[in-house]
C-alpha cells in the first residue's frame, strides 16, 4: 500500500492519496482539486472512493471536481455529518467568506464499520467533537491512521465553532485514538504527521494528564 499527501488549498489541508495496486482513495481533497487530478491522471489511478472524515469546507471543496474526473468513484461521508456537504453555511465555509458545496454522499458510514481497500481493513473510529460526526480511519495491518482535524501534531481540532464539542472530542481522541499502539503514524488534516507515542508523550492536551 502506497500513501501520498498532497497539501491543497488556501488552508493547507493534507489530501490523502491511498493505493492499493491500481485501485485508490482520496482521502480529503481539500479546495483545489488541479494537482490531485494530475497525480491520479500520471498513475492512471482507478478511484473507487473520495471520502471526507468531515465535512468543513476545506476538507469537501474538491470533492466535486473529482467526482466529475472519476465519476465511478463514491462520495463518502460520516453519516453525522452529511448535511453539511451541500449546505455551505453548516460546512462553515459561507462564514469565512468562501460558500461551497459538494454532491451528495454517494454512502454514509458510521464508526464500527470497516472499509477494504485491496487486502487491507480500515476502521472507521469516532473522533467527532470537531464536527459532529467526524470519523478517522485506522489501518492495523499498514499501522497508520488518517485522523481529519481531530488530532494534530501538538494539538487537536477547534471546538469553539458551530457543531464542536471540546469534551466530547477529547474524550474521544483518548478512548478511540490513544488507545492505539504507540508506532501507530498520525496522518492528520493539516500539518506535519506524527505518532499515538508522540502525542502522548507531548501534546499539552494529554500530556500527563
Amino acid at each position: 500500500m502506497n500513501i501520498d499527501t498532497l497539501i491543497l488549498g488556501p488552508l493547507d489541508t493534507n489530501c490523502y492519496v491511498v493505493s492499493a495496486d491500481s485501485e485508490c482513495w482520496v482521502v480529503d481533497p481539500g479546495m483545489d482539486a488541479a494537482p490531485l487530478i494530475r497525480l491520479l491522471n500520471d498513475r492512471e489511478a482507478s478511484v473507487s472512493r473520495i471520502i471526507v472524515t468531515h465535512g468543513h469546507g476545506d476538507h469537501i471543496g474538491a470533492v466535486g471536481d473529482v467526482k466529475t474526473a472519476h465519476p465511478d468513484a463514491t462520495i463518502t461521508c460520516p453519516s453525522g455529518d452529511a448535511a453539511m456537504l451541500t449546505d455551505p453555511q453548516a460546512n462553515l465555509s459561507a462564514p469565512f467568506g468562501f460558500a461551497l458545496s459538494c454532491p451528495p454522499a454517494d454512502e454514509t458510514i458510521d464508526p464500527g464499520q470497516t472499509l477494504s481497500l485491496g487486502s487491507a481493513q480500515w476502521r472507521v473510529i469516532d473522533t467527532s467533537g470537531h464536527t459532529p460526526g467526524g470519523v478517522s480511519l485506522y489501518c492495523e495491518k499498514e499501522s497508520v491512521v488518517i485522523t481529519g482535524d481531530a488530532l494534530f501534531a501538538g494539538s487537536i481540532g477547534r471546538t469553539d465553532i458551530p457543531g464542536g464539542s471540546a469534551s466530547r472530542l477529547l474524550r474521544n481522541i483518548r478512548e478511540n485514538l490513544l488507545s492505539l499502539p504507540d508506532d501507530v503514524v498520525v496522518l492528520p488534516g493539516h500539518g506535519p504527521q506524527s505518532s499515538i507515542g508522540r502525542e502522548k508523550r507531548e501534546n499539552p492536551f494529554f500530556a500527563g494528564k
